[in-house]
């Protein structure tokens, strides 16, 4: 497809022009209005100019009609006092939606190739990416990942996104990498818990062992013990404690003998002096014989008492006389490893909520790799089927590459035949190359680009800034 007319009024600094379609040189200089002409194009392929002011001073209307060998033809006007006026029209029908229309007719590229030797690294890899045509939306990206990853630029190629989604800088790396971190963390804290706690450690068992039925068992032996001590103990100090009565009973009976006999004596010697209580003490003398045994008597009620209630206390504990202290030191081992064991219940539970919370961040963290490595693997898949307008153009993590190597490696000379190369991918585009600024490039460069534009029957209009006031359109 070829221009066969371009017609501009009142647009930028152009009051009136009109081209056909041969290859020109616009030359003059600075404020001619050559560029006016190529930004008047671009306004009619792209809709969108970076000036302030589109319509010539004084008038109210601007206008450019681009018409094409097949029978497209493009009308613009620019308006101060109302909305603009677009037609895009193919053999004489309205094009269903024109401006997308027009952006499947050319390339950036073909719009300014001089302005791309002198983009960022970056902004000229984006541009060679946005040749490559491959049919996506969000809802594309919406099946590939699940959801519309919101920290991305959507206005990128599509290789430039998924290089994005799948960057180290990329929200799934670093959540992946926060995730992993916090699996190491929480490993490292069961690791910690179970150096603390035995093999085959049982949790339900200790959860429902009980150490109040061991210290029950173990005080009852205890008391038992106790017991069966105080038996042997009463036993072994019977027969002292028998001697000790006796002695008290003979120590009573002798001191009771004495005092008789002194009574007796002294009553004796008294007789004589007392002849007249002969009678009552003589009545007083027969009475102590059982006064005597009176007394007598209870010392021995008293002894049999003592033994009596000595022995019962002896036949009380009789029944541990033949028994032997239990050792409980095995039952309080027990005990005090139940307690212990108890005591690792909560670290234990907690163990398993954090290898619960591990295996949790484990399936996050595997989607997340299978969601970076799906974006690592699309743009082999892309590449195969989309259509790819440069000969030798590979993408190597998002970056590419021109039979092997970065655009930025390219001479001058080199991405200017690309932009060539690209312009002429589109069989059914438009066959055209704007030039603004031609005297940017050395000689031979122009000379290789024009010639290069000539053979490839690419039409072009390129401007040349000169000292000559006037506009002045040279044939290529």
């Amino acid at each position: 497809m070829r221009i066969s007319k371009i017609q501009i009024k009142s647009l930028f600094g152009i009051k009136e022009k009109e081209l056909d379609g041969t290859s020109v040189e616009l030359t003059g200089k600075n404020g001619a209005g050559k560029s006016s002409i190529i930004d008047a194009i671009r306004l009619a392929l792209t809709n969108s100019s970076n000036r302030d002011y589109k319509v010539h001073k004084g008038e109210t209307e601007g206008e450019i009609i681009i018409e094409t060998d097949t029978g497209l033809k493009i009308d613009r006007k620019i308006r101060t006092n109302k909305a603009d006026y677009k037609s895009i029209k193919q053999s004489g029908t309205e094009v269903a939606s024109p401006e997308t229309f027009l952006k499947d007719i050319f390339t950036s590229l073909q719009l300014n190739p001089v302005e791309f030797l002198a983009m960022s690294k970056n902004d000229q890899n984006a541009t060679i990416l946005n040749m490559i045509e491959y049919p996506w939306t969000l809802e594309t990206i919406k099946e590939w990942f699940g959801e519309i990853p919101a920290w991305i630029n959507y206005e990128q190629n599509i290789l430039q996104i998924l290089n994005d989604i799948q960057s180290e800088k990329g929200k799934y790396f670093q959540d992946r990498q926060d995730l992993n971190r916090n699996i190491k963390n929480k490993k490292a804290i069961c690791e910690d818990v179970a150096s603390s706690i035995p093999a085959n450690y049982n949790v339900e068992y200790w959860e429902n062992a009980s150490t109040g039925e061991l210290y029950t068992q173990i005080e009852r032996i205890r008391k038992e013990n106790q017991t069966i001590e105080k038996a042997k103990m009463l036993q072994e100090g019977r027969e002292s404690k028998i001697r000790k009565y006796d002695a008290d009973r003979q120590i009573a009976l002798s001191a009771l003998d004495t005092e008789f006999s002194n009574k007796e004596s002294y009553i004796e010697k008294e007789v004589i002096k007392l002849q007249a209580q002969i009678k009552e003490l003589e009545t007083e003398k027969s009475n102590l014989g059982s006064k005597k045994q009176d007394k007598k008597d209870v010392i021995e009620n008293q002894y049999k008492a003592n033994v009596a209630k000595f022995d019962a206390e002896v036949a009380e504990y009789a029944e541990y006389l033949d028994k032997e202290p239990q050792d409980t030191t095995e039952l309080q081992k027990d005990a005090e490893n139940m307690e212990k064991m108890k005591g690792l219940i909560n670290e234990y539970r907690r163990m398993q909520r954090t290898q619960g919370e591990i295996d949790d961040l484990r399936v996050e963290s595997d989607i997340l790799t299978n969601k970076i490595e799906k974006a690592r693997t699309l743009p082999g898949e892309i590449l195969q089927t989309a259509t790819i307008p440069i000969d030798g153009l590979t993408v190597v993590d998002g970056i590419p590459l021109i039979h092997d190597l970065p655009v930025s490696n390219l001479s001058d000379g080199e991405k200017l035949d690309l932009c060539v190369d690209v312009a002429i991918q589109k069989p059914n585009g438009l066959q055209i190359i704007l030039i603004d600024g031609v005297e940017k490039l050395s000689t031979e460069l122009k000379n290789r680009l024009y010639e290069k534009c000539k053979a490839k029957g690419l039409q072009i209009i390129a401007t040349r800034t000169t000292d000559d006031d006037e506009l002045t359109v040279i044939e290529l």
